[in-house]
Order: C-alpha cells, then sequence, then structure tokens
C-alpha cells in the first residue's frame, strides 16, 4: 500500500468520512470519498479542512494529527481503535494514554470521535503510514543540484 499523503486527505464539514482531493474545479474541489470511491465536486462555500493542517491542543502547544495518529497506533498495538459511539470515558481513556497530556479543556469528546473516526477510516482506506512533503522537497532539491552540477 502506497503512503498517504495528508495534504491530500480532507475531512468536509457537513459531509460524513475522509475525502481525497482529486483537482481544482472552477467553483471549489473534486474529492472522492475513501470508503466509497463516490466522486463529488465540493463549491468553495463548503468547509474543507486537510488533515495536514489539524492539530490538537496539549498543555505544551499543538501536536499535528498526523503525530496524534502514530501515537494511537502505538497505544492502540494490535487492539481495534474504539468506536465513536464508545464511552466518552473510553475515548478519554485512549487519548490519555496515546496522548497524555492533551488539554481537556480545548480537546474535547466530541473532537475525540471525529479522530478515532478518521484514524479507522485510514486504517481501513488508506495507510498510517504517511508522506514527509518536508524531507521529499530536500530530496528534490539535491536531486536538482546533482543535476546542476
Amino acid at each position: 500500500m502506497e503512503k498517504t499523503d495528508l495534504t491530500k486527505i480532507i475531512s468536509v464539514n457537513g459531509e460524513h468520512g475522509l475525502w481525497r482531493y482529486i483537482a481544482q474545479a472552477r467553483n471549489g474541489a473534486i474529492v472522492e470519498s475513501l470508503s466509497t470511491k463516490e466522486r463529488k465536486c465540493f463549491d468553495a462555500r463548503k468547509q474543507i479542512s486537510s488533515l495536514e493542517d489539524i492539530s490538537i491542543y496539549t498543555s505544551e502547544g499543538e501536536v499535528k494529527l498526523k503525530e496524534v495518529f502514530l501515537k494511537m497506533k502505538d497505544a492502540l498495538g494490535s487492539k481495534p481503535c474504539p468506536s465513536p459511539k464508545d464511552s466518552p470515558e473510553t475515548l478519554k481513556a485512549l487519548f490519555k494514554e496515546a496522548l497524555p497530556n492533551y488539554d481537556e479543556g480545548r480537546f474535547y469528546p466530541s473532537h475525540m470521535k471525529k479522530v478515532v473516526l478518521w484514524y479507522d477510516e485510514l486504517v481501513k482506506y488508506a495507510s498510517l503510514d504517511f508522506t514527509d512533503p518536508e524531507a521529499e522537497a530536500k530530496e528534490e532539491d539535491g536531486e536538482q543540484e546533482a543535476k546542476d552540477e
């Protein structure tokens, strides 16, 4: 399975699940559902968020969602991820183990439900092996410098 580029995995406010960005449309974005492969065009009025741009509040600042997913993977091991329908106590227990310093005053059970839903979708339909845009940019710069010599 190929690496997952979180800059192209998006959440659309009011729409269930995660979407893969396909292309820019004249009036919005063309996307494809990770789970059903259904394609849609969302207009520019929809609130679209790339998972790369989402962070979780902690007592030391913010932690990128990519890091949270990897910490969840470590915490869960071979156990399945809790369901978004599980009790708030079950969700809090997972995040206390995976991200013990999360900010309880700013990261609520409703947020936790979204994160476990997204985690489960990535496990099922993509991968938790993420691309690293910064490393790839450095690699491309190195290749370009080698060509220029």
